[in-house]
């Protein structure tokens, strides 16, 4: 049952991942915690790990594509290793309930986040080909960079969810290049917050494993065979689920444990 399970989990994170450049990491650790058993602390770390992996393999059609915009990819990858061992950090500190209540709250936010509008652009980072204005660009990729980082370490989500509207509303980055940078940044930060948990680091190695070939062959999937595939709707029904998860995980923190 918890082969079958790592399986599911695995496979729809990947697909997730593949199709919007991030999102599905932050079903990761609900879906290991209350699908599979698996305690908090064991689970930020594995998600952490499984997302990093899936992103990378996902991010590979990008890059050949060259749907990447490196240079931002690159900010947000260098404030958010720092900002993870900080979000890791708080993570030791607090109790399991209260990070978990913390972690629906960020799902819900991400759920209305996807039902918003994202059909407008920012300028911030805006300029011909692939060069960047670094004068406007600076003060919002870097605040952006951190806050995602720091939320990876504490929560063990990739930060999807964060990373798409921060490129296309807040610097004004491509739909199509923000998907394939995202990748790379999700990879870049779940390193980051992987390395913070290394010292003590403990996992059930045999579902990692399934969890982690399931999720990156849906990624892979999912990036090259998912083009004709209406986002937009996939996002909208995915919020529904964010919000659903978030419920129960909510439900189980306050009145159950």
């Amino acid at each position: 049952m918890t082969i079958l399970a790592s399986v599911v989990l695995g496979a729809v994170i990947g697909i997730l991942l593949g199709l919007l450049g991030g999102g599905g990491s932050i079903l990761a650790v609900p879906g290991l915690v209350y699908g599979l058993g698996i305690p908090l602390a064991q689970a930020v770390p594995m998600s952490l790990l499984v997302v990093g992996i899936a992103s990378l393999f996902g991010s590979i059609p990008k890059i050949r594509a060259h749907r990447v915009q490196w240079q931002i990819a690159g900010v947000f990858a260098v404030t958010g290793f720092l900002a993870a061992f900080a979000g890791s950090a708080l993570n030791r500190l607090l109790p399991p309930s209260v990070t978990l209540a913390g972690f629906a709250i960020v799902m819900i936010a991400s759920g209305v986040r996807m039902l918003s509008s994202t059909e407008k652009t920012g300028t911030a980072c805006r300029a011909e080909g692939y060069t960047v204005n670094w004068r406007r660009c600076t003060s919002r990729a870097i605040p952006a960079g951190l806050g995602v980082g720091f939320l990876t370490g504490l929560f063990g989500v990739g930060g999807g969810f964060l990373i798409i509207p921060a490129l296309v509303m807040l610097l004004g980055i491509e739909m199509s290049v923000a998907v394939g940078t995202s990748l790379v940044i999700v990879t870049a930060n779940s390193g980051s917050g992987l390395l913070a948990y290394l010292g003590n680091l403990s996992l059930d190695w045999g579902v990692v494993a399934v969890f982690t070939a399931t999720a990156i062959g849906g990624s892979l999937v999912a990036a090259r065979y998912g083009k004709n595939v209406d986002a937009a709707r996939l996002q909208k029904w995915f919020a529904y689920l964010i919000f659903t998860v978030a419920a129960y995980v909510l439900v189980e923190v306050i009145f159950i444990r």
